[in-house]
């Protein structure tokens, strides 16, 4: 091969990566995850999460994008969360507690929504 058709093969190939990698990115779906409290406060339910989904054959990264949303404390944000959410395009959204669901409802559009409540044990429960 002579130097000319390899310089040319060689930037041909750099041409065409990004737009492989780009259409890889495509094929991750975006899975939103809105929850009221604070990070370290919502630490095991994140992992829970990425833990179900994992064993379910979805891996963050690999084959979808987990985008987590967090209030911190501040329940009027969440409305906000959830629109943040639905324009990133969101195929869908896992809620955690009431007021995220609620939230998020009212943001829904054509996505999935998924609710979860965290039951602690009480010492009434024994």
């Amino acid at each position: 091969m002579r130097r000319r058709e390899f310089v040319t093969l060689l930037g041909g190939g750099a041409a065409a990566w990004p737009l492989a990698a780009r259409s890889q990115q495509r094929e991750r779906s975006l899975i939103g995850l809105l929850a009221p409290g604070f990070a370290a406060a919502q630490a095991d339910t994140i992992n829970a999460v990425r833990q179900g989904l994992r064993e379910m054959g979805f891996v963050d990264g690999k084959n979808i994008a987990i985008e987590v949303a967090l209030a911190g404390g501040q329940f009027d944000n969440l409305p906000e969360l959830a629109a943040g959410l639905v324009r990133l395009q969101a195929k869908a959204i896992i809620a955690v507690g009431v007021a995220a669901t609620v939230a998020a409802k009212q943001r829904q559009r054509l996505f999935r929504l998924y609710s979860t409540w965290a039951r602690t044990r009480s010492t009434s429960d024994s």
